[in-house]
């Protein structure tokens, strides 16, 4: 009696297991809702407002835009939406500061030194190699990869 009790357990387990995985693999999936067509009740002026319109009307799930274009259209449930993007400006890492500037005086920068300039601060760990300070060496090589 004592060795069928194991068994019986892992048996039950396995098949509570195996029905689990059958279930959820059966189970349906939402639909997406499909926003309803609209009435083309609109004006001449409107209809030539955006060329794009056309072919980014595919309601509120991910359309992108086209390539080298910097806005988009799409219409929801609430109304029309138009979504503008342009790349915004590299920060300037011409000419990083000295290492005596940054560390003020000592022989190593901490991280609230970095914070002074930067595009320092976002790599602090990666320069103090996972540490709290960065050495001169360590800085001057960072500068030597920076552009």
């Amino acid at each position: 009696m004592n060795n069928r009790i194991p068994t019986l357990a892992s048996l039950l387990g396995a098949g509570l297991l195996f029905a689990g995985v059958a279930l959820a693999q059966t189970q349906n999936q939402p639909m997406q809702q499909q926003p309803a067509p609209q009435t083309q009740n609109t004006s001449p002026s409107q209809n030539m407002a955006s060329p794009q319109q056309g072919t980014m009307q595919q309601g509120s799930t991910g359309a992108s835009p086209s390539q080298g274009s910097d806005s988009a259209t799409y219409n929801t449930s609430r109304g029309q939406v138009t979504v503008n993007s342009t790349m915004g400006s590299a920060p300037s890492t011409a000419s990083p500061p000295s290492f005596e500037q940054l560390a003020g005086g000592k022989k190593y920068i901490t991280k609230d030194d970095a914070n002074a300039y930067p595009p320092l601060a976002n790599d602090f760990l990666y320069v103090a190699h996972n540490g709290n300070r960065i050495s001169k060496t360590q800085y001057e090589h960072w500068v030597q990869n920076l552009n």
